[in-house]
Protein backbone atom coordinates (compact mmCIF):
# COMPACT_ATOMS: atom_id res chain seq x y z
CA UNK A 1 0.00 0.00 0.00
CA UNK A 2 1.03 3.16 -1.20
CA UNK A 3 1.63 6.10 1.81
CA UNK A 4 -0.93 8.64 1.76
CA UNK A 5 0.86 12.04 0.38
CA UNK A 6 -1.64 14.19 2.50
CA UNK A 7 -0.71 12.87 5.71
CA UNK A 8 2.58 14.43 7.49
CA UNK A 9 4.26 11.71 8.94
CA UNK A 10 5.34 12.60 12.20
CA UNK A 11 6.51 9.01 13.03
CA UNK A 12 9.10 8.51 10.03
CA UNK A 13 10.40 12.21 10.36
CA UNK A 14 11.11 11.64 14.04
CA UNK A 15 12.84 8.80 14.01
CA UNK A 16 14.89 10.03 11.15
CA UNK A 17 15.71 12.98 14.08
CA UNK A 18 16.12 10.45 16.85
CA UNK A 19 19.10 8.67 14.66
CA UNK A 20 20.90 11.56 13.61
CA UNK A 21 20.71 12.82 17.70
CA UNK A 22 21.87 9.50 18.19
CA UNK A 23 24.78 9.78 15.92
CA UNK A 24 26.00 13.51 17.60
CA UNK A 25 25.64 11.89 20.79
CA UNK A 26 27.89 9.25 19.88
CA UNK A 27 30.56 11.72 18.54
CA UNK A 28 29.89 13.95 21.70
CA UNK A 29 31.22 10.86 23.63
CA UNK A 30 34.02 9.94 21.85
CA UNK A 31 35.27 13.39 21.38
CA UNK A 32 34.56 15.31 24.93
CA UNK A 33 33.57 11.95 26.91
CA UNK A 34 30.29 13.61 27.95
CA UNK A 35 27.55 11.65 27.89
CA UNK A 36 24.25 13.38 27.40
CA UNK A 37 22.04 12.86 30.69
CA UNK A 38 18.39 14.07 31.25
CA UNK A 39 16.93 13.94 34.63
CA UNK A 40 13.41 13.31 34.63
CA UNK A 41 11.17 14.35 37.88
CA UNK A 42 7.87 13.05 38.43
CA UNK A 43 5.64 14.18 41.32
CA UNK A 44 2.54 11.52 42.43
CA UNK A 45 1.31 9.03 40.27
CA UNK A 46 -0.43 10.45 37.66
CA UNK A 47 -1.18 7.60 35.36
CA UNK A 48 -1.10 9.64 31.82
CA UNK A 49 2.41 11.47 33.37
CA UNK A 50 3.67 8.48 34.21
CA UNK A 51 2.75 7.22 30.65
CA UNK A 52 4.84 10.07 29.55
CA UNK A 53 7.87 9.50 31.71
CA UNK A 54 8.30 5.92 30.63
CA UNK A 55 8.38 7.28 26.73
CA UNK A 56 10.39 10.25 27.35
CA UNK A 57 12.65 7.99 29.78
CA UNK A 58 13.22 4.83 26.82
CA UNK A 59 13.57 7.53 24.26
CA UNK A 60 16.18 8.94 25.88
CA UNK A 61 18.44 5.66 26.05
CA UNK A 62 17.41 4.67 22.76
CA UNK A 63 19.43 7.55 21.69
CA UNK A 64 22.33 6.40 23.00
CA UNK A 65 22.32 9.45 26.13
CA UNK A 66 21.43 8.38 29.84
CA UNK A 67 18.40 8.84 32.00
CA UNK A 68 18.17 9.61 35.80
CA UNK A 69 14.59 9.30 37.18
CA UNK A 70 13.53 10.84 40.53
CA UNK A 71 9.98 9.99 41.19
CA UNK A 72 8.55 11.56 44.41
CA UNK A 73 5.42 11.25 46.61
CA UNK A 74 2.42 12.97 45.59
CA UNK A 75 3.18 14.58 49.45
CA UNK A 76 6.46 16.25 48.27
CA UNK A 77 6.10 20.05 49.46
CA UNK A 78 7.46 22.50 47.35
CA UNK A 79 10.81 23.30 49.24
CA UNK A 80 11.71 19.47 49.17
CA UNK A 81 10.97 19.64 45.31
CA UNK A 82 12.90 22.92 44.78
CA UNK A 83 15.97 21.48 46.63
CA UNK A 84 16.43 18.64 44.18
CA UNK A 85 16.61 21.04 41.39
CA UNK A 86 18.82 22.57 42.89
CA UNK A 87 20.95 19.54 43.81
CA UNK A 88 20.45 18.95 39.43
CA UNK A 89 21.33 22.16 38.48
CA UNK A 90 24.76 21.75 40.38
CA UNK A 91 25.02 18.33 39.35
CA UNK A 92 27.26 18.48 35.98
CA UNK A 93 26.79 15.43 34.62
CA UNK A 94 23.16 16.48 34.28
CA UNK A 95 22.36 18.50 31.08
CA UNK A 96 18.85 18.26 30.92
CA UNK A 97 16.01 18.85 33.54
CA UNK A 98 12.40 17.69 32.74
CA UNK A 99 9.58 17.94 35.70
CA UNK A 100 6.65 15.93 34.32
CA UNK A 101 3.30 18.24 34.97
CA UNK A 102 1.09 18.82 36.01
CA UNK A 103 1.88 18.42 39.85
CA UNK A 104 -0.02 18.50 43.36
CA UNK A 105 -1.76 21.80 44.25
CA UNK A 106 0.35 22.36 46.99
CA UNK A 107 3.28 23.53 44.64
CA UNK A 108 3.63 26.38 42.44
CA UNK A 109 4.33 24.90 39.05
CA UNK A 110 5.81 28.66 38.27
CA UNK A 111 7.92 28.15 41.12
CA UNK A 112 8.94 25.65 39.84
CA UNK A 113 9.78 26.19 36.46
CA UNK A 114 11.71 29.15 37.09
CA UNK A 115 14.04 27.21 39.60
CA UNK A 116 15.63 25.50 36.74
CA UNK A 117 18.42 26.30 35.55
CA UNK A 118 17.97 28.26 31.77
CA UNK A 119 20.81 26.14 30.51
CA UNK A 120 19.01 22.98 31.93
CA UNK A 121 15.82 24.03 30.91
CA UNK A 122 15.42 21.41 28.09
CA UNK A 123 11.49 21.93 27.67
CA UNK A 124 11.68 25.01 27.32
CA UNK A 125 9.74 26.62 30.16
CA UNK A 126 11.70 28.92 31.57
CA UNK A 127 11.33 33.29 31.68
CA UNK A 128 14.80 33.34 30.42
CA UNK A 129 13.94 30.73 27.17
CA UNK A 130 10.73 32.67 26.92
CA UNK A 131 12.06 35.81 26.60
CA UNK A 132 14.75 35.06 24.22
CA UNK A 133 12.27 33.48 22.30
CA UNK A 134 9.55 36.66 22.15
CA UNK A 135 12.97 38.97 20.75
CA UNK A 136 13.77 36.25 17.83
CA UNK A 137 16.73 35.14 19.83
CA UNK A 138 17.04 31.40 19.32
CA UNK A 139 19.66 30.59 21.51
CA UNK A 140 17.88 29.52 24.23
CA UNK A 141 15.65 26.61 24.16
CA UNK A 142 12.37 26.22 22.00
CA UNK A 143 9.61 24.65 23.52
CA UNK A 144 9.43 20.70 22.45
CA UNK A 145 6.43 20.92 20.56
CA UNK A 146 5.99 24.37 18.70
CA UNK A 147 9.44 23.21 17.18
CA UNK A 148 8.46 19.77 15.95
CA UNK A 149 5.41 21.77 14.72
CA UNK A 150 7.76 23.71 12.52
CA UNK A 151 9.73 21.04 11.43
CA UNK A 152 6.63 19.43 10.14
CA UNK A 153 5.22 22.59 8.51
CA UNK A 154 8.84 23.34 6.75
CA UNK A 155 8.81 19.31 5.64
CA UNK A 156 5.94 20.17 3.44
CA UNK A 157 6.12 24.35 3.14
CA UNK A 158 9.47 24.77 2.61
CA UNK A 159 8.68 28.64 2.62
CA UNK A 160 6.53 30.65 5.20
CA UNK A 161 7.23 33.55 4.21
CA UNK A 162 4.35 35.47 3.21
CA UNK A 163 1.87 33.10 4.46
CA UNK A 164 -1.20 33.77 6.41
CA UNK A 165 -1.23 30.80 9.91
CA UNK A 166 -3.98 30.73 12.41
CA UNK A 167 -3.25 29.23 15.91
CA UNK A 168 -6.08 27.85 17.76
CA UNK A 169 -4.88 28.11 21.68
CA UNK A 170 -2.80 30.65 23.09
CA UNK A 171 -0.96 28.52 25.98
CA UNK A 172 2.23 29.30 26.82
CA UNK A 173 3.62 25.84 26.38
CA UNK A 174 2.46 25.77 22.64
CA UNK A 175 0.23 28.36 21.18
CA UNK A 176 2.25 31.40 22.18
CA UNK A 177 5.43 29.87 21.40
CA UNK A 178 4.21 28.32 18.25
CA UNK A 179 2.98 31.78 17.19
CA UNK A 180 6.46 33.82 17.82
CA UNK A 181 7.95 30.87 15.52
CA UNK A 182 5.67 31.22 12.96
CA UNK A 183 5.84 35.50 12.57
CA UNK A 184 9.35 35.16 13.04
CA UNK A 185 9.41 32.31 9.38
CA UNK A 186 7.86 35.27 7.75
CA UNK A 187 4.29 34.19 8.32
CA UNK A 188 0.91 36.79 9.39
CA UNK A 189 -0.38 35.22 12.08
CA UNK A 190 -3.65 35.35 13.51
CA UNK A 191 -4.40 33.22 17.68
CA UNK A 192 -7.50 33.09 18.57
CA UNK A 193 -8.78 31.89 21.97
CA UNK A 194 -11.79 31.45 24.01
CA UNK A 195 -13.05 35.24 23.80
CA UNK A 196 -12.32 34.86 19.68
CA UNK A 197 -15.75 35.58 18.52
CA UNK A 198 -15.67 33.12 15.61
CA UNK A 199 -12.95 31.21 15.29
CA UNK A 200 -13.95 29.14 12.48
CA UNK A 201 -14.43 32.51 10.08
CA UNK A 202 -10.60 33.22 11.40
CA UNK A 203 -9.38 29.56 10.41
CA UNK A 204 -11.13 30.10 6.97
CA UNK A 205 -9.21 32.27 5.38
CA UNK A 206 -5.85 30.80 6.82
CA UNK A 207 -2.68 28.52 4.81
CA UNK A 208 -2.13 27.15 7.97
CA UNK A 209 -3.75 26.18 10.55
CA UNK A 210 -2.05 25.20 13.86
CA UNK A 211 -4.57 23.80 16.89
CA UNK A 212 -3.51 23.34 20.50
CA UNK A 213 -6.94 23.63 22.19
CA UNK A 214 -7.40 20.54 24.17
CA UNK A 215 -10.63 20.12 22.95
CA UNK A 216 -11.58 16.80 20.41
CA UNK A 217 -12.98 17.48 17.62
CA UNK A 218 -13.29 21.16 17.30
CA UNK A 219 -12.38 22.12 13.84
CA UNK A 220 -14.70 21.22 11.27
CA UNK A 221 -14.14 20.50 7.85
CA UNK A 222 -16.25 23.56 6.77
CA UNK A 223 -13.47 25.62 9.01
CA UNK A 224 -10.80 24.80 6.29
CA UNK A 225 -10.22 26.28 3.20
CA UNK A 226 -9.03 24.09 0.26
CA UNK A 227 -5.56 23.34 0.17
CA UNK A 228 -4.32 25.01 3.80
CA UNK A 229 -1.29 22.70 5.84
CA UNK A 230 -3.38 21.21 8.80
CA UNK A 231 -1.09 20.76 12.25
CA UNK A 232 -3.08 18.86 14.73
CA UNK A 233 -1.10 19.27 17.98
CA UNK A 234 -4.49 17.92 20.29
CA UNK A 235 -4.30 14.30 22.57
CA UNK A 236 -7.73 13.49 23.29
CA UNK A 237 -9.22 10.15 25.08
CA UNK A 238 -12.58 10.08 23.51
CA UNK A 239 -15.35 7.27 23.41
CA UNK A 240 -17.06 6.28 20.28
CA UNK A 241 -18.63 3.12 18.42
CA UNK A 242 -15.41 0.81 18.31
CA UNK A 243 -14.27 1.61 21.98
CA UNK A 244 -11.81 4.68 23.44
CA UNK A 245 -9.20 6.03 21.23
CA UNK A 246 -6.95 8.93 21.05
CA UNK A 247 -7.90 11.76 19.34
CA UNK A 248 -6.98 15.03 18.04
CA UNK A 249 -8.45 18.59 17.96
CA UNK A 250 -9.52 18.18 14.48
CA UNK A 251 -12.27 16.70 13.22
CA UNK A 252 -9.95 14.56 11.05
CA UNK A 253 -12.26 12.75 8.61
CA UNK A 254 -14.09 16.00 7.76
CA UNK A 255 -10.70 18.43 7.48
CA UNK A 256 -8.74 15.49 5.39
CA UNK A 257 -10.85 16.08 2.34
CA UNK A 258 -9.85 20.29 2.13
CA UNK A 259 -6.41 20.21 3.21
CA UNK A 260 -3.28 19.47 1.22
CA UNK A 261 -1.54 17.86 4.06
CA UNK A 262 -2.38 17.22 7.41
CA UNK A 263 -1.03 15.19 10.51
CA UNK A 264 -2.60 12.54 12.17
CA UNK A 265 -3.57 11.33 15.63
CA UNK A 266 -1.82 9.59 17.18
CA UNK A 267 1.30 9.82 14.39
CA UNK A 268 1.70 12.81 13.90
CA UNK A 269 2.88 15.42 16.14
CA UNK A 270 3.27 13.64 19.60
CA UNK A 271 6.57 11.74 18.30
CA UNK A 272 8.03 15.14 17.13
CA UNK A 273 7.85 16.36 20.54
CA UNK A 274 9.84 13.96 22.14
CA UNK A 275 12.56 13.28 19.28
CA UNK A 276 12.91 18.09 19.94
CA UNK A 277 13.30 17.20 23.81
CA UNK A 278 16.30 14.92 22.81
CA UNK A 279 17.51 17.54 20.70
CA UNK A 280 17.26 20.07 23.29
CA UNK A 281 19.11 17.90 25.40
CA UNK A 282 21.63 17.28 23.37
CA UNK A 283 22.02 20.68 22.67
CA UNK A 284 22.65 21.92 26.42
CA UNK A 285 25.37 18.86 26.88
CA UNK A 286 27.05 20.01 23.18
CA UNK A 287 26.99 23.58 25.52
CA UNK A 288 29.63 21.34 27.81
CA UNK A 289 31.77 19.96 25.20
CA UNK A 290 32.03 24.22 23.48
CA UNK A 291 32.92 24.74 27.71
CA UNK A 292 35.60 22.20 27.66
CA UNK A 293 36.69 23.01 24.14
CA UNK A 294 37.32 26.60 24.78
CA UNK A 295 39.22 25.62 28.09
CA UNK A 296 41.58 23.51 26.07
CA UNK A 297 42.45 26.23 24.10
CA UNK A 298 42.96 26.27 20.49
CA UNK A 299 44.87 23.11 18.68
CA UNK A 300 48.79 23.54 19.30
CA UNK A 301 48.43 25.73 22.72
Amino acid sequence: MEADAKLINGVAYARQLRNEIRQEAENLHSAHGILPTLAVVMVGNDPASAVYVRNKIRATEQAGMRSVSHHLPVSTSEAELLGLIATLNADETVHGILVQLPLPPQINRDAVLDAISPAKDVDGFHIVNAGLLAVGRHDGFIPCTPKGCMMLLQSVLPELAGLHAVVVGCSNIVGRPMARLLQQAGCTVTVTHLQTRDVAAETRRADIVVVAAGHPGLVKGDWIKPGAVVIDVGINRAETAQGSRIVGDVAFDEVYPHAAAITPVPGGVGPMTIACLLQNTLQAAQGAGWLITAAEGPAGD
